[in-house]
């Protein structure tokens, strides 16, 4: 059954756009120094970055196995600290850091077209995050995982077709690609949000996105408004499609 084309579809991503995925960072590295001290902390997050340059993503149980190589010789009850650090992980709060608005902002997209989570990330802990967060059943189950989305274009288009999509998501690298490929087919927000946002280098190496808001409940009352004035500009006969700065909602 072929999917239904939709006049609008939001890709809207999930850490440091609709979840303060920095803030859980944080608190894992918080964690394993009480746990296990600082140097060996340290050593996990050496790890993990080895590991995300292997596999394009973030793996932080992948990196928790190669991990216990390094406590195996420290006794039992560094060997349970370990074991339990997995349910810190897997039973993270991870409603508590979903950003304010960020549920209120989802539903105010959803009044104009679908709501789709597209996120990079493994198959167990990403969508573990996403549905434990609440996000999961916010979008009615519309959520794309993949190790590198902006590689995963067709795809995304073959199962959300849409004659246009807006892309929210807080990396301008990622905003930048899509643009690219997509061209006027595709409206841009970035939300200024995490530390890749907070990154002047970061976002001056990427083309400006079409809409920047402060942050994700933003969205909502802001950008939506002017995304509709910007399409029906860009699809009136007169209408150069250029792109026109955000304005508040009347």
């Amino acid at each position: 059954m072929a999917a239904i084309l939709n006049d609008l579809v939001f890709l809207v991503d999930v850490d440091n756009t609709l979840l303060d995925n920095d803030r859980i960072i944080a608190d894992l590295h918080d964690h394993l120094t009480r746990e296990f001290g600082a140097a060996s902390s340290e050593r996990y997050w050496t790890l993990f970055e080895k590991l995300r340059v292997e596999l394009g993503y973030a793996d932080y149980l992948g990196a928790l196995q190669l991990y216990r190589k390094e406590v195996e010789g420290d006794g039992a009850e560094a060997q349970l600290r370990l074991l339990q650090t997995s349910s810190f992980l897997l039973d993270y709060p991870f409603a508590d850091r979903v950003y304010p608005g960020a549920v209120e902002a989802l539903a105010s997209m959803g009044q104009l077209g679908p709501t789709v989570i597209l996120s990079d990330g493994d198959a167990v802990f990403q969508p573990r995050k996403v549905q434990r967060s609440g996000l999961w059943d916010a979008v009615q189950g519309r959520v794309m995982i993949y190790v590198h989305k902006e590689l995963m274009l067709d795809e995304i288009r073959r199962i959300h077709p849409a004659r246009h999509y807006v892309l929210v998501d807080d990396k301008p690298r990622i905003l930048g690609a899509f643009k690219a490929a997509w061209g006027d087919g595709v409206t841009t927000v970035f939300p200024r949000q995490g530390h890749y946002a907070s990154d002047a280098a970061e976002v001056a190496r990427f083309p400006e996105p079409d809409v920047t808001v402060a942050h994700i409940g933003d969205v909502g009352p802001v950008s939506l408004s002017s995304l509709r004035d910007r399409r029906t500009h860009a699809a009136s006969p007169t209408g150069s499609g250029s792109q026109t700065s955000p304005r508040p909602a009347s």
